[in-house]
């Protein structure tokens, strides 16, 4: 599989549906929305969403299904958008740079900036629970509700950032560094691969072995972007090189060295392909995301 083809595809893919799906920044609240829509639009990997359109293609590639998964996916991208957001404020990261752009908080001022990112919280369930996802059955719509909302809550995203700020400067063991990742990125990763799954109809078994990939590449993709904040630039990243460090992050590199976190890395790609054992090639695209999340370069 062309796996540069396939993400450029799905990527417009899911622009397309973030440019139908989010609000106008039109009447009363044009100033809130466009500082939403200004960091949704200012560009991105569409990771997440990819993996949730990629998830439901390893069990049906049905165009029925694409389209019926799409908004879930959206809502998954507004969801990483707000954590961004809030992440670069003063009080969390203080950065001036995302994406390649300004930060949102630099544009339009602290408190909008936490407004927006509210905004696009609230607004993914908005669309989860409303009619864009009305083809979906009102079962499986809870279902996924319900674990996407548990993936990026206090058990989840959120906690994770809590226990990254909490131990800013602390030594801490291999336990701890798995518990902040787990939670903070790799809790999103799974949901959006699990809940591609289930609305296109997995089975248990199916959704556990979509889990178990998720859990890893999400693992993997940590590792390497703790590795891309020691070994890229500032331009090749979008955003400040070198911030963990400076806020005395605990980081794979920082606890294994760079050499062994490359190798880890690989493994935890290597685990996650293993997961997918039981799909057949429609799941190819799932395979090729693992080593590319291990390839980037940013």
């Amino acid at each position: 599989m062309e796996i540069t083809t396939y993400l450029s595809e799905r990527r417009r893919r899911v622009e397309d549906g973030l440019a139908r799906f989010m609000l106008a920044a039109d009447g009363p609240f044009r100033e809130h929305i466009e500082s939403m829509r200004y960091s949704l639009f200012v560009g991105g990997k569409r990771l997440r969403p990819i993996l949730c359109l990629a998830g439901a293609e390893a069990v049906d590639e049905a165009e029925a299904v694409a389209r019926r998964v799409l908004p879930v996916a959206c809502a998954l991208e507004c969801i990483h958008t707000y954590s961004l957001i809030h992440d670069d404020l003063p009080a969390m990261d203080d950065d001036d740079l995302r994406r390649g752009k300004p930060t949102n908080h630099t544009v339009f001022g602290e408190a909008a900036a936490i407004l927006a990112g509210d905004g696009l919280l609230t607004f993914a369930f908005e669309l989860l629970g409303g009619e864009a996802t009305a083809t979906i059955d009102a079962a499986t719509r809870v279902r996924v509700i319900a674990a996407i909302a548990r993936a990026a809550g206090p058990l989840g995203m959120v906690g994770g950032q809590s226990l990254d700020m909490l131990f800013e400067g602390q030594q801490v063991g291999y336990d701890v560094l798995r518990s902040i990742h787990r939670s903070k990125t790799g809790a999103m990763i799974t949901a959006a691969v699990q809940c591609g799954g289930l609305v296109a109809g997995a089975d248990p078994d199916q959704e556990a072995a979509l889990c178990a990939y998720g859990d890893n590449i999400g693992l993997a993709f940590q590792i390497v972007d703790d590795l891309l904040d020691v070994v890229a630039t500032t331009e090749e990243l979008g955003k400040t090189a070198g911030s963990d460090e400076r806020a005395q992050k605990v980081t794979y590199p920082s606890l294994f060295g760079v050499e062994t976190s490359k190798t880890m890395a690989r493994e935890a790609a290597a685990e996650a392909v293993a997961a997918l054992a039981s799909f057949d090639r429609k799941a190819d695209p799932l395979r090729a995301l693992a080593n590319y999340i291990v390839d980037r370069r940013k």
